[in-house]
């Protein structure tokens, strides 16, 4: 019993739900980090393909069976006219709006991209882009909607 009393013993329960403004939060804080991890293979001259597991049924047998299948991760940058690289943040399907009418950031190189992905992974996590999130999030869910 003596071990026990050189702990610190507290009274607590886990909590179990999340707010949905940290989910979302989080949910493009993964989606940044998967295109900082896809330019880093680009630039190191690699192929990105992030595996997920996915269950699948056999047509013959009928018995369902989980496989890793490869996942498909869309470029959220391009160059454009001028040479230049033009980045924008999509949540789901939308593309965020970073300021009034200004969708895309510009960027002169690959290293600048990979920094200000990760600046945009800061800012998402310090909760910075939350208004942009939740009008997109709000526009997903109307397109839902009967």
């Amino acid at each position: 019993m003596s071990t026990l009393n050189a702990l610190k013993l507290v009274a607590s329960k886990k909590n179990r739900t999340i707010s949905p403004v940290a989910h979302r939060r989080n949910k493009l804080a993964a989606k940044i980090h998967e295109q900082i991890e896809l330019c880093e293979a680009q630039r190191a001259g690699e192929i990105y393909a992030p595996k997920r597991l996915r269950t699948v049924t056999n047509k013959q047998t009928g018995e369902r069976v989980t496989i890793e299948a490869v996942k498909r991760v869309k470029e959220w940058f391009w160059i454009n006219d001028a040479g230049k690289i033009n980045l924008s943040v999509k949540y789901g399907s939308k593309v965020l709006e970073l300021a009034k009418g200004k969708n895309a950031i510009e960027l002169a190189s690959g290293e600048e991209l990979i920094t200000t992905l990760q600046t945009l992974k800061a800012a998402t996590l310090a909760g910075e882009l939350d208004p942009q999130i939740e009008a997109a999030s709000g526009a997903l869910r109307a397109g839902f909607a009967k």
